[in-house]
């Protein structure tokens, strides 16, 4: 991998956590790699003028994206990774934790600065002086705004439980196979009780507009899903975060769920159908393992 595709690989990581989008980070990533080759000769560590650069980018992403999204039509979800892992980039378990639905969607409640500074210092270990120099403030201002992300990351979206990949795969081939054999009973015990499933057509495909709680509306949903895609075929992926399935109706990818477990049992369902959060999806290659 030459110099170039390894600091593209690590800058789209920074990027997705700022932005929740993988298209604009990729465009974001791509716009500081322009400014990089362009500069080459005098730039003499790369990777962290290209981490400040893309941020710097980023960060003025992240005002009109705040904008867009206040009047989003329902449910706004981060689009989904398929077959995406960047924990050789840096420490894994705090990487893995930073690409959770429930993490992603806390940040969207973040002012951008606050959002800059937990992901560049909490996850990606950026010193603060080097993020000062990124959000336009003083280090000791830098230190106040990742404190207050912290503290509304670990409320909002507790640390959960470490689960075994192995668990993960055993728990949605559980819950793919009830599914597709309508077994009810399987279905309920394969859920938390606090169960939530949340769903993000974009205002172009029908969606919930509002978090399903509970079981028994979640399955009533799942349901109705099912009654409306008949025949849809449900294929196991990796995701960021987690494991999950690929929807597909007549060779055609609907949607992507993205699964969290913890204990056993579901916790989270996250039904990406927005057409537009699908292609890069499609964009990435093989959907299945």
């Amino acid at each position: 991998m030459n110099d170039g595709e390894q600091h593209r690989r690590y800058l789209f990581a920074v990027a997705y956590r700022l932005l929740g989008s993988a298209a604009d980070a990729e465009d974001a990533v791509q716009e500081a790699l322009l400014r990089w080759y362009t500069l080459q000769a005098d730039v003499a560590q790369p990777r962290a003028w290209l981490t400040t650069v893309t941020s710097r980018i980023c960060l003025d992403l992240l005002g009109s994206a705040r904008a867009r999204r206040e009047t989003y039509p329902g449910i706004w979800l981060p689009e989904p990774l398929p077959g995406y892992d960047d924990t050789d980039l840096g420490d894994a378990a705090a990487l893995r934790e930073s690409v959770r639905t429930a993490v992603l969607l806390v940040l969207e409640s973040l002012s951008p600065a606050e959002r800059i500074a937990f992901v560049l210092h909490d996850v990606f270990g950026m010193d603060f002086e080097r993020l000062a120099a990124v959000v336009g403030r003083t280090p000791a201002a830098c230190r106040q705004l990742a404190s207050r992300a912290r503290r509304r990351v670990r409320a909002e979206a507790p640390a959960r439980e470490p689960v075994s990949p192995e668990e993960h795969r055993r728990v949605t081939a559980a819950f793919l196979r009830a599914s597709t054999d309508g077994d009810l009973t399987e279905l309920v015990s394969l859920l938390d009780p606090r169960v939530v499933l949340r769903s993000d057509g974009g205002g172009e495909v029908l969606a919930a507009r509002v978090p399903v709680l509970g079981p028994e509306r979640v399955l009533t949903l799942l349901s109705g899903l099912g009654r409306r895609y008949a025949g849809v075929l449900a294929r196991p992926v990796r995701l960021a975060g987690g494991d999950g399935f690929t929807l597909e109706l007549g060779g055609t990818l609907i949607g992507v769920i993205g699964i969290e477990i913890a204990g056993g049992r579901i916790t989270e369902l996250n039904l990406v159908v927005n057409p537009a959060k699908l292609r890069t999806v499609t964009r990435r290659g093989p959907l299945s393992r």
